[in-house]
């Protein structure tokens, strides 16, 4: 009985680690069975796999249209090229730290946060950043006026008071933000001289000039040769020069050479009223540039790559020339005529600071105004501008730059512009002025003064800075009514702020309000203006309602929206 028993504890511990034996292998397969599964879906899942997972699906966008889109599970995938336009976001394919991944961003524009006070003898908000003789619609540096020439509202080309101005604010900035230029003078007549190579029958002396007061280069070419100078040295392409011709066959060349395609592009400046004229000789494209009768002295810095790549530009060549690549081969000069200050540089932001001064100081007519010379059809035709306008924008960066180069020249002539320059602000549009009122109750500065009025808000407040920088650089005495421009407009300012903020963003003008349009909202660019501007004007005006505006507006670049009801 004792051994039967014995035979049966035997038997049924044999069966319970046989049953957990095979409870243990049947549960290990069902948790291998799950891992693989995972890992499959894992593999599935990945970029190389994860179109399997995906069903195409016709998308209805508002019942207006359709378009391809992908479902996974309950989610469904819209193409991004669809949504870039729609919404009119942006978006690439970035590289982090090794691995792909997609920038999506609401705004292409930037915002520049001031660290400091305002200073109008320093930089002019951010605009070293600006390169404005490399626009589209600059048609050229004038060679007989030292600025740009717009094509921004008619092809022929003319002079835009605010692009001249804006032109000389970013050289006057870059002067400041940059590096300090190399410098290298070849030739003066005097102390310095180069090694001109004179073929027979030509020469060159240096004679003493009544008018400059100094020795200058004369040089006479009666060949088609000329009289050249050799450099090949370094990549620094800002030459300037003093330069008239005694005869009207006359003409200087500089000789460009793209060092990896071992090209020469020429670059003339020749007697000619045409502003620039490209021509093909023998397969290979000349660009000239006029400078009128050249009977007189022409004072000219030239960035030589900026002149080709227009001269490109026009031919039909496309503007892709590296700078990096080019270096000046040589100098010919031909006919007969003086040359002094022959200069290389990498840079002379100065020189063509004080060129569009200059001109601002020749072009400025008796009413203290810049007049601009093309029509400007605003609003569809609803308010159009006659030749001959005002821009208070106009007027206020010129001020701007005007008062920079009293304080670094102290010449009085470029105050006394500056100074002239308000008198448009104390007139009204209909009476060719730029003063509007809001509601018959806010003065506003009208970047285009139309009738009935627009209400730009960029151009309003470039007008204020203006104004400041009026207040804060000229004699105390002779101030005028800047102070009081500066603050009714500040004034109207903050209380029609408000009016162009659409919760997502702003509107450029109240053309809605005035002309009864729909909204003409700002792009992001224009978008980030105001915002840059209020920043400005923030650290010169405490009042809350300038950081409050520009905070929730830069917020909206970021995709946030105003709270709905």
């Amino acid at each position: 009985m004792a051994r039967l028993n014995l035979k049966l504890l035997l038997f049924l511990l044999i069966a319970v680690v046989s049953c957990t034996l095979v409870t243990y292998i049947f549960t290990c397969g069902h948790a291998t069975s799950s891992h693989t599964r995972f890992i499959h879906r894992l593999k599935e899942s990945s970029p190389e796999s994860r179109g399997k997972l995906y069903e195409e699906l016709l998308c209805s966008i508002n019942g207006m249209y359709q378009i391809s889109c992908r479902k996974e599970g309950r989610e469904v995938f819209i193409p991004f090229s669809f949504l870039e336009k729609y919404y009119e976001v942006y978006g690439k394919l970035t590289k982090n730290r090794g691995h792909e991944q997609f920038e999506w961003s609401h705004s292409y524009s930037k915002v520049f946060k001031p660290t400091m006070r305002y200073n109008s003898s320093g930089m002019f908000m951010y605009f070293s950043n600006y390169n404005v003789e490399v626009r589209d619609r600059v048609k050229c540096i004038s060679a007989t006026e030292g600025v740009p020439v717009s094509t921004q509202w008619e092809a022929s080309g003319y002079y835009y008071p605010v692009q001249v101005a804006q032109y000389g604010l970013s050289h006057y900035s870059k002067n400041l933000s940059d590096r300090t230029p190399k410098r290298k003078i070849l030739e003066d007549g005097n102390l310095v001289t180069a090694k001109w190579q004179v073929p027979k029958g030509a020469s060159v002396k240096r004679n003493y000039d009544y008018e400059k007061f100094t020795h200058v280069l004369e040089f006479n070419s009666h060949d088609s040769t000329g009289i050249s100078l050799k450099l090949r040295q370094g990549i620094d392409l800002v030459l300037s020069f003093d330069l008239r011709f005694l005869s009207m066959n006359g003409s200087l060349t500089i000789f460009l050479e793209d060092r990896d395609r071992s090209t020469i592009f020429p670059v003339s400046f020749v007697c000619s009223p045409v502003l620039i004229h490209v021509f093909n000789s023998s397969g290979s494209y000349s660009t000239n540039y006029g400078l009128g009768s050249c009977q007189n002295w022409n004072q000219l810095t030239r960035d030589l790559h900026v002149d080709l790549v227009k001269g490109h530009v026009l031919s039909g060549r496309g503007k892709k020339l590296s700078k990096t690549k080019l270096r000046i081969h040589h100098l010919l000069v031909k006919g007969h005529g003086q040359l002094d200050n022959l200069t290389l540089a990498s840079s002379n932001h100065m020189g063509m600071f004080y060129s569009s001064a200059d001109w601002l100081v020749r072009h400025q007519d008796s009413s203290g105004g810049w007049p601009i010379g093309v029509k400007r059809k605003i609003a569809s035709g609803k308010a159009d501008l006659d030749p001959g306008w005002y821009s208070a924008m106009g007027q206020g960066q010129a001020m701007s730059l005007l008062m920079r180069a009293y304080y670094r020249s102290g010449k009085s002539h470029y105050l006394e512009a500056a100074l002239k320059g308000m008198k448009p602000f104390s007139k009204s549009s209909t009476e060719g002025g730029v003063r509007a009122y809001f509601m018959n109750q806010y003065p506003w500065y009208e970047e285009y003064p139309t009738v009935p009025p627009s209400f730009v808000l960029n151009g309003f407040i470039y007008s204020l800075i203006g104004l400041y920088d009026v207040v804060s650089l000229a004699p105390h005495d002779q101030v005028g009514d800047a102070q009081l421009l500066f603050d009714q407009g500040m004034h109207s300012l903050k209380k029609l702020l408000p009016l162009f903020d659409t919760g997502s963003g702003t509107v450029y003008d109240l053309r809605h309000f005035t002309l009864g349009l729909a909204p003409n909202i700002a792009r992001w660019d224009y978008h980030s203006t105001h915002i840059n501007q209020l920043l400005l004007l923030s650290t010169i005006d405490s009042d809350p309602i300038l950081t409050t505006v520009a905070g929730r507006w830069t917020s909206y670049m970021s995709g946030k929206r105003a709270a709905h009801n």
